[in-house]
């Protein structure tokens, strides 16, 4: 075949093959062909389920049944280590109550609302610190400090402050998540390749336009991250200060909740509460953060290499 053929891919492709070109031509133009369709097989449920659901299921029934024979072994008494089905009354307790739900949403209410404030503040912060050297060299320090100290340190400051309200319990979170978002987003824009930038400047994004266009999608990936850890921060500075801090004014969250338990000696109630606490964070964690990161995955190839 000449050089100089200038048929379409795939009847170039069947010449080819007509013609007694190797297999390997054949592999490369179907896979060529897969591109062009954009095509992806769908998985099948049972596969998923075997893949994403099954993996976790029995990881939670492997730590609940030696949960269950260390009890039944009496390894400590029972004082210490309730039985599940001890939990599980403590649970049907809030339920029949009415006190369950509103409980995890005075706690979340407060987490989700939190971080989205800690969202809108750290993105600038993060951003200009990234983009301004003189910021940089003043503010990088310092927003690396603040997200090594510890959430806890701040409830002391923040209700002597504030007092014990709930401004108090945002100003936590606040001071525990910024620094992580901003944090985040510094390494994802040092991530960013100079070419996108000049071609952004190239096409005439710059300024506002250049960071909304260019600079915050090629440094999603780490933003991304910072945002899941910002979220961890927002959870557990949350919880710091609703053990901490107590009033009628701030209702009852899980955190106050388990610091009541404590107070009463009420083991499987402390157990309850580590478990709501723990499965709201895992919660938001999948229906929140997962969707979006495969949806980052995807839209850049990398899905399938995971």
């Amino acid at each position: 075949m000449s050089s100089t053929d200038i048929r379409p891919p795939a009847a170039a492709r069947t010449a080819a093959r007509r013609d007694g070109a190797g297999g390997g031509y054949d592999a490369l133009g179907a896979g060529l062909d897969a591109l062009e369709t954009g095509y992806t097989e769908r998985t099948p449920l049972r596969q998923v389920l075997r893949a994403k659901v099954l993996p976790p299921v029995l990881g939670l029934v492997l730590v609940v049944g030696l949960w269950q024979l260390l009890y039944s072994l009496e390894v400590t008494s029972p004082e210490k280590l309730p039985s599940p089905a001890d939990v599980w009354h403590a649970l049907t307790v809030l339920w029949n109550d009415g006190t369950l739900f509103s409980i995890i949403w005075t706690s979340l209410w407060r987490g989700v609302s939190g971080f989205l404030a800690a969202v809108a503040i750290g993105t600038p912060i993060g951003l200009i610190v990234a983009q301004v050297k003189p910021v940089r060299a003043a503010l990088g320090p310092v927003l690396a400090g603040l997200q090594s100290l510890p959430s806890v340190a701040w409830v002391p400051a923040a209700v002597i402050w504030l007092g014990i309200n709930n401004q108090a319990m945002y100003a936590v979170i606040l001071l525990g998540a910024v620094p992580s978002i901003a944090n985040g987003l510094i390494g994802g824009i040092n991530q960013v390749p100079p070419l996108f930038l000049r071609a952004g400047r190239t096409l005439g994004a710059s300024g506002l336009s250049g960071a909304r266009h260019v600079l915050l999608p090629a440094a999603l990936p780490g933003y991304l991250a910072g945002l899941k850890q910002g979220w961890a921060f927002s959870w557990r500075s949350l919880m710091a200060a609703e053990l901490i801090a107590s009033s009628p004014e701030l209702g009852l969250g899980l955190g106050r909740y388990l610091q009541n338990q404590r107070e009463f000696s009420d083991m499987p109630g402390v157990v309850l509460g580590i478990v709501l606490i723990f499965v709201v964070g895992v919660a938001i964690d999948l229906l929140l953060f997962s969707p979006v990161e495969r949806w980052v995955l995807r839209s850049r190839g990398l899905l399938a290499a995971r």
